[in-house]
């Protein structure tokens, strides 16, 4: 069934507060990559608050849990702010995010954090863990999906496109990936560092079905990740056309924002459009 407008409004309110929650954490630790979490607000929303992801808070080991993996784990702020809201551990831990003696580091870390199921930030290592994750849920009979969200720039990877063959190969349509594709990586626009042309024709001729949505509109998000898989005997990929800082006027489709720390008169004001968006 399609998601109603209040199961839609809900996901939307929580993407809005999630954003604030972690523009708050990353100012509080004078860290960075803001517009990297803002970009898959509305991903981070679908999965976790839109019934996509089968797991469970009070039992977060559970052998037939979903994993999901966040490849571009520097991106680890907004990772945290939903496990926090879902209840996998309490949310003054997100107080102490990045800090001497916090339970949360830079880069996510599945050290002592329910909910996380690998320490990820060494961009191109998600999926291969991801492959691994899928072929031993095919081998042993068990029914848990994975699922990896992947930066467009850490597409670069070449261990990205030789997992790619391997899930492939493997026809592990149990695994699904998810590309961030908000065109702005580290130092430069994709297009000019390295420019990964037809993106979703790539995954495709890789041999996995492919789609691609606004990666904004939650209808869009929903509709795609509740017809996993996309097609028997292939992996997924779904390519998600994101705006890097999404949510934020000034932050929007800036390369400023991938390192840059949310302080002073740009914090309120980013504050103060986010409150108002509500």
């Amino acid at each position: 069934m399609p998601p109603t407008e209040e199961e839609l409004a809900q996901l939307a309110e929580l993407a809005r507060r999630l954003r604030l929650r972690t523009m708050e954490m990353i100012r509080r630790a004078r860290s960075s990559h803001v517009g990297s979490c803002f970009s898959m607000a509305e991903l981070m929303a679908a999965l976790y608050g839109g019934g996509i992801l089968r797991i469970d808070p009070e039992d977060p080991g559970n052998p037939g849990r979903d994993r999901f993996i966040l490849s571009k784990g520097h991106a680890c702020a907004i990772y945290y702010a939903m496990l926090a809201e879902r209840g996998f551990f309490p949310e003054d831990w997100l107080e102490r995010f990045y800090s001497d003696g916090g339970e949360l580091a830079g880069h996510a870390t599945h050290k002592g954090v329910p909910g996380v199921e690998v320490s990820t930030g060494s961009l191109g290592h998600g999926l291969p863990i991801g492959c691994g994750m899928a072929l031993a849920a095919k081998r042993s009979g068990m029914p848990y999906r994975t699922i990896v969200l992947l930066g467009d720039g850490e597409c670069d990877e070449g261990t990205i496109w030789e997992s790619a063959l391997i899930a492939a190969q493997h026809r592990l349509d149990n695994l699904t990936v998810i590309v961030d594709f908000n065109k702005i990586q580290s130092l430069g626009h994709v297009r000019e560092v390295l420019d990964l042309g037809d993106l979703a024709g790539k995954w495709q001729r890789f041999g996995w079905e492919t789609r691609e949505v606004d990666g904004h509109d939650l209808g869009q998000i929903l509709d795609a990740m509740r017809s996993l898989p996309f097609e028997p005997g292939k992996p997924s990929c779904l390519v998600a056309h994101t705006v890097k800082g999404k949510g934020v006027s000034f932050m929007e489709d800036r390369l400023l924002w991938h390192y840059r720390t949310p302080a002073g008169e740009e914090y309120e004001a980013a504050r103060i459009e986010l409150e108002a968006s509500a």
